[in-house]
């Protein structure tokens, strides 16, 4: 049986929620609880790994643990971006290039494997953990970029959630205006709407000098909480009605 979300509306509100989501907690753990960033890493990494493990050794989709995992891959995302800036010194321009050569690797072993690169349904364990890897590398990328647009070129936080915005807008227009693959526009997608959460996140938390709402980090991540289990619980009764209209 199938084993991950099938890509609607709900996905994508979901999706931008939990990189809001991530993208808080992910600073909570390393800065508000003062873990450091290798700590929080390893802490965000082993979380993801039980998530995960139980995630691909299951029988069929189960939206609560895919949606819980997908947040861990954008809090470990946000763990390896800040430590590869600040930890490593590489910087976010070339953290990103790093994570672009990683996000590449994956998809060509992927469609080596496969001829095919589609992302549902999901079935085989081994299409999964690829996917999984995607996922995990995809997010990574999208924290890395958004960190370089208010980091590097010095834009602030609305101003980098615009701008992943447009690009998302141009994805979409993409999709219903030409004829480019569903598969490759996916990925675009799935990157952008990860520093667009990013960088919303980053302006709900930091200091409003930094040009911030300076909303404390566990409330941010509470109310992202509180609204992903809502969409989540819709999109579940949604999907029930499809499938039993007459019940």
């Amino acid at each position: 049986m199938n084993k991950v979300a099938k890509v609607t509306i709900y996905f994508w509100i979901m999706k931008i929620i939990a990189t809001t989501l991530g993208e808080t907690a992910g600073d909570f753990i390393s800065m508000t609880l003062g873990l450091g960033y290798y700590i929080a890493f390893a802490v965000t990494f082993a979380i993801l790994a039980i998530l995960l493990f139980f995630q691909i050794q299951g029988d069929r989709y189960r939206p609560a643990l895919y949606w819980v995992a997908i947040v861990a891959t954008t809090t470990a995302g946000t763990e390896v971006s800040d430590l590869m800036d600040r930890s490593f010194g590489l910087g976010y321009a070339v953290g990103s290039l790093i994570l672009v050569a990683c996000l590449l690797s994956v998809l060509a072993i992927w469609y080596y494997r496969d001829r095919d690169l589609s992302v549902y349904p999901i079935i085989r364990k081994d299409a999964e953990t690829t996917y999984w890897l995607a996922v995990v590398f995809s997010n990574s990328l999208g924290t890395a970029f958004g960190d370089f647009l208010t980091s590097n070129l010095g834009l602030s936080y609305i101003q980098g959630a615009l701008v992943t915005a447009s690009v998302i807008g141009v994805v979409i227009a993409l999709h219903y205006m030409t004829k480019l693959s569903d598969v490759l526009l996916f990925w675009l997608a799935f990157i952008f709407t990860r520093p667009f959460g990013a960088t919303f996140g980053d302006f709900l938390t930091k200091p409003i000098k930094n040009g911030g709402l300076s909303l404390p980090r566990e409330y941010a991540s509470a109310i992202a909480f509180i609204l992903l289990a809502l969409v989540l619980f819709f999109s579940v009764q949604k999907e029930k009605k499809i499938r039993h209209p007459l019940e």
